[in-house]
């Protein structure tokens, strides 16, 4: 009984069981962790495709191995879903340094390279992996229930129809009503979080409720304005300016009109 005692007090006991701990807990997350949806394994020849893309077009600014440097974050750890989202819009490369990446067209690489590219940063470390269709179409989607989470979520930046917005210091929300702005992207960009929009991973937002959001979002594409001229649905501030404009150009019109046939 002394004998036990004693090796519990012993000073290597605390931290035998805090590595023990440490390592049934990290062993119980990697099984029960929800795994991106659609994720798929890379191929060593895509991957070494990839490296030598990055080196002629990425390596300046992210590094020769992609640690990042004064004129780029670094890519370790951001994914396939990452590159795939930013490449793929045109947002990188960056044609010049500002304070936002825009949406450019057309785009600089082909599909295949924009592949071998995401193979290569996500064989760097784990990162979300690019999206399979099943979530990504928005047919299994509830707009109803979308439209709710891009309520709570969304809407704030992008405008409550998806038009975007002004955010500070030069940033600001894209529409999500162009043309370009596909399922696949949507849900790259709530997975990664571009620019200054947060993460969404699918821990809490679910891969369902991704596709209800995208369902969504079809539907703002596709939605006719019942009430005619949408003004490019920003709100009051083009109303406004409508009505100061036209509003109240006319009645001056008309009180000049009134004028000059008194007159």
């Amino acid at each position: 009984m002394n004998a036990l005692a004693a090796k519990r007090r012993h000073p290597a006991t605390l931290a035998v069981v805090l590595f023990l701990g440490l390592l049934v807990t990290g062993g119980v997350y990697t099984l029960f962790a929800p795994k991106t949806a659609g994720a798929t394994a890379v191929a060593a020849e895509t991957v070494d495709a990839g490296h030598k893309l990055f080196l002629a077009n990425c390596a300046t600014c992210h590094g020769v191995n992609a640690q990042g440097t004064k004129d780029g974050p670094s890519l370790i750890g951001v994914g396939a879903a990452g590159v795939d989202f930013q490449v793929s819009s045109g947002r990188m490369p960056m044609l010049s340094p500002n304070v936002q990446a825009p949406r450019t067209e057309p785009i600089k690489y082909s599909e295949e390279e924009v592949a071998a590219m995401a193979g290569y940063v996500a064989s760097l470390a784990p990162g979300p992996a690019i999206p399979g269709e099943k979530y990504t179409n928005g047919s299994i989607g509830d707009a109803a229930k979308g439209g709710e989470i891009y309520r709570v979520n969304c809407a704030m930046c992008h405008n409550y129809a998806g038009s975007g917005g002004a955010l500070t210091r030069g940033k600001y929300a894209p529409s999500l009503t162009a043309s370009d702005v596909t399922g696949q992207r949507i849900y790259e960009a709530m997975l990664t979080g571009p620019q200054s929009m947060p993460v969404f991973n699918d821990m809490n937002v679910s891969p369902q409720e991704k596709a209800d959001v995208i369902a969504f979002i079809d539907h703002l594409q596709t939605q006719p304005s019942e009430g005619g001229m949408n003004l490019g649905n920003m709100g009051p501030v083009p109303e406004g300016l409508f009505v100061w404009i036209f509003g109240l150009g006319s009645l001056i019109l008309c009180a000049v009109w009134l004028g000059q046939k008194a007159a």
